[in-house]
């Protein structure tokens, strides 16, 4: 796991950590599927399961070599680096796209999950009672999840550090979105719109030289809940990582057949052909967020009319997902073979 990286290794790592930053802010995508299909999901796990007290122990001691060697520092570091990286960059592309050309993003987010489900299908033979139990039970909750209604916005320090505990497990859990629990937990635009938007504006002004943000008490009291937020997610990726990495070693083949399953239910997330339900107050009135941006409620499905020209440039966005993902299988094959 701590083999000297190449320049080119690092760099991939990085745009790893783009995708698994995008894919974790959209709702309805896992960035754990991204883990899972890029190749590098058991080395994340085992490198989130090396935070412990003996990680600790060095960090404190002030074996900082030590401890960056311990937890894979190299692996980690470019990892986040890329994740942080995307939520002031390539989020912000794929939010306008997401405005623009909503119908085709949600096509090609389709077409990769399901090419995410032959990935990690197609070699999976050990289909038994009790894999395929865990399978349907998977797909259960993935589709109960898929149609749940989301809860009231709440700001609660203690509710807001469980949101970033549970919310995290779509980057541990393939087919978990994190970002849609969010919205079921009402708490999504709270946490990765406003919040985020908060800290970006704060950036700005101290480089530029303004500290009125200490004077803020709006700003201050968002930055708060980013910061018990981000400690919730922290220590929900060490927890799940631990716990993960039990159940792989324990029962590898009982877990790749509910993730399997819970991908396959999730799919209701992602249908392309959905009309977005915004909330709306008592007087009938839509409700905004402090963006000025609609907050989504749900999402109502249908099927798509064939005979408009725009659903069939959909089905060439979900082919081109399942490309996608095809030409991820053929280069691990064929770097595989050369190595």
């Amino acid at each position: 796991m701590n083999e000297p990286r190449t320049l080119t290794d690092k760099f991939f790592l990085v745009i790893k950590g783009l995708c698994m930053g995008t894919a974790n802010k959209v709702p309805g995508v896992s960035g754990g599927i991204v883990a899972f299909v890029g190749g590098f999901y058991e080395e994340f796990i085992y490198s989130l399961q090396k935070i412990n007290a003996k990680a600790f122990k060095l960090l404190i001691s002030g074996r900082l070599k030590s401890f960056y060697r311990y937890i894979n520092g190299s692996f980690l570091s470019l990892l986040i680096l890329g994740m942080l990286v995307s939520y002031f960059s390539i989020s912000k592309i794929l939010d306008y796209f997401l405005v623009k050309r909503e119908l085709f993003v949600w096509a090609s987010f389709f077409g990769m999950i399901l090419g995410s489900i032959y990935y990690i299908g197609k070699d999976f033979d050990y289909w038994k009672k009790k894999t395929f139990t865990a399978a349907i039970l998977g797909l259960s909750i993935g589709v109960a999840i898929s149609f749940l209604s989301p809860a009231k916005e709440n700001d609660n320090l203690l509710f807001i550090f469980l949101c970033g505990m549970i919310s995290v497990s779509g980057m541990t859990l393939p087919g978990l979105s994190g970002s849609f629990i969010l919205i079921l937990l009402g708490n999504y635009v709270l946490l990765l719109v406003d919040s985020v938007n908060a800290l970006y504006d704060t950036f700005l002004e101290l480089i530029v030289g303004d500290f009125s943000v200490t004077s803020n008490v709006e700003r201050l009291h968002t930055l708060k809940i980013l910061a018990v937020f981000t400690l919730g997610s922290a220590t929900g990726l060490v927890t799940l990582s631990h716990v993960l990495t039990y159940v792989l070693k324990h029962f590898k083949h009982v877990t790749t057949a509910t993730i399997l399953g819970f991908i396959t239910g999730s799919l209701g997330v992602v249908w392309p052909w959905k009309k977005t339900i915004y909330k709306i107050g008592l007087d009938g009135e839509t409700i905004f967020d402090t963006n000025g941006k609609q907050i989504i409620m749900n999402y109502e499905r249908f099927l798509p009319d064939m005979t408009i020209v725009e659903n069939w440039t959909a089905i060439f966005f979900i082919i081109f997902g399942i490309s996608i993902l095809l030409l991820l299988d053929w280069y691990g094959k064929n770097r595989t073979t050369e190595s």
